[in-house]
């Protein structure tokens, strides 16, 4: 039989795909009027971060890529790049996963305001490398703003509507995740 937990996980897995595919669908949406508006957060990004401090096991490396890739090839953007510094960033928080649940909050926010920074660094700096065309560093930099303020609201959702929360020592060492 299988264990409760694993059903639990697979099907966070799922849920996390299909956050996943709706922001997706609403980033894809002819909504914009006008010039000039502020860019909205990278929902995707954001949940990824927070799933990956509270329950890693929810969200696997291979989702991560697989998820990413799709959405540089629906943003056009230059298949892999963006994807592979996601999951780089992801698998960088996995590993700090053991510190983290003890780390209040702010600490939590700041380190994850710290990566989208330095995400939007190296994407760029990517991009002018390899002579692809990208938007203003400006815009950038807004919608990384925009995705640490919306951070908050994600965990929010995660923690209290989803159940979500951070792994405890007792479980870690139940299922064989203690670090």
């Amino acid at each position: 039989m299988v264990e409760p937990w694993v059903i639990r996980q697979w099907m966070y897995r799922g849920g996390f795909v299909l956050i996943c595919t709706i922001a997706l669908f609403f980033c894809i949406l002819p909504l914009e009027v006008g010039a000039g508006r502020w860019p909205g957060p990278d929902l995707m990004l954001a949940f990824a971060f927070a799933w990956v401090l509270r329950r890693p096991a929810y969200v696997p490396m291979v989702l991560v890529g697989l998820i990413f890739l799709i959405g540089d090839f629906i943003f056009m953007r230059p298949p892999g790049l963006w994807a592979a510094l996601c999951v780089i960033a992801v698998e960088f928080l996995r590993g700090r996963e053991g510190m983290s649940r003890d780390m209040p909050f702010l600490i939590e926010w700041a380190t994850v305001s710290a990566l989208l920074l330095g995400l939007a660094v190296v994407y760029r700096i990517c991009l002018g490398i390899s002579i692809v065309d990208h938007t203003s560093f400006g815009l950038v930099i807004l919608q990384q703003i925009s995705t640490l303020l919306v951070y908050p609201i994600v965990v929010l959702i995660s923690t209290f509507l989803m159940g979500v929360t951070k792994i405890t020592a007792a479980e870690a060492e139940q299922i064989g995740y203690a670090r």
